[in-house]
């Protein structure tokens, strides 16, 4: 069994570093897929070994947005591991308090919003926190429990979105929601886009696939400066106990397929985010990892900074 000293080095260095963040920056605060890494119930060799020795790079997909000169920051998805997210964030940020200004949520699926419970009384009980949340994901966060809660308490308070319509969070940010195709169950499901003082980025966790939307991606690519997007799967083999075309998102070949043709300026732009925990590229020494950099892609780690 790795030594629990070692796990707790590994915690601390990736807390404790001093990061130059000046300006505004976003910084990826998790990059797995709503159910983490261990998965509930795996067995395979993706995870069998995690359980014993489990490895604190593993958080679900979430964004950390700092303004150093303004003191703010904001989270982007309230996920599972929001403890640490937020611990994380503020080794960033110049602020004294530990709890984001603002929170923005995509959709209503698990790892993307049931981190809001943390804010709640048995934990931090927070006073009025936004969260940014579409109409039919505040109706949702409103009428039922343990969230009405958290409105009740004012713990949060909602700050509503609507599509396509850009919203300044302070003197050099802009957050534009775009509704995205995908399992709509109880909520639409939005990605951002972020607008700092020089650069623009998209952030798409979540999407059914590409086809599907009546956007082009290539166009939304070209128009930003970086682009985080949903990379749940490698392929369609990885998953034998459930119908993959009941989850469906663009695996990493047909994205890779799709831009295959991009010049290389615009391939770098590209962050593969949002990993299933059977998705190989979360083993930087896989080969599928080793093929998705060789195309000039990149893939979504912990602690990147990117700067806009």
């Amino acid at each position: 069994m790795r030594p629990f000293y070692f796990i707790l080095c590994v915690l601390l260095f990736s807390c404790n570093q001093k990061k130059d963040t000046k300006g505004v920056s976003l910084i990826i605060l998790g990059n797995v897929q709503d159910g983490g890494s261990p998965h509930i119930g795996c067995d395979k060799n993706c995870c069998k070994d995690l359980f014993e020795n489990p490895d604190p790079k593993r958080m679900v997909v979430s964004l950390g947005l700092i303004d150093t000169m303004q003191k703010k920051s904001w989270l982007f998805e309230a996920t599972p591991n929001i403890t640490r997210q937020l611990k994380l964030l503020k080794k960033y940020s110049t602020k004294d308090a530990e709890m984001a200004d603002g929170i923005f949520l995509t959709h209503a699926h698990i790892g993307h919003y049931s981190g809001l419970m943390y804010l709640g009384k048995e934990a931090i009980n927070s006073k009025k926190v936004p969260v940014y949340a579409m109409p039919r994901m505040k109706t949702y966060l409103e009428n039922n429990g343990p969230w009405s809660q958290l409105v009740g308490l004012e713990n949060i308070a909602l700050s509503p979105l609507q599509k396509d319509s850009e919203i300044s969070i302070s003197s050099k940010i802009k957050v534009t929601p775009i509704i995205v195709p995908h399992r709509d169950e109880y909520s639409e499901t939005v990605g951002y886009i972020i607008q700092g003082p020089n650069k623009k980025a998209l952030f798409i966790p979540d999407i059914d696939k590409w086809s599907k939307w009546e956007k082009d991606i290539i166009t939304q690519i070209r128009n930003v400066d970086y682009a985080l997007i949903d990379a749940t799967f490698y392929d369609g083999s990885e998953i034998k106990s459930r119908n993959i075309s009941e989850i469906p998102h663009p695996f990493v070949i047909e994205s890779m397929e799709q831009f295959k043709n991009m010049p290389p300026a615009e391939k770098d732009k590209i962050y593969f985010i949002h990993f299933n925990h059977t998705n190989p590229l979360l083993n930087a020494e896989s080969e599928e990892a080793k093929t998705v950099t060789k195309n000039g892609f990149h893939i979504a780690q912990l602690n990147t900074v990117i700067t806009l």
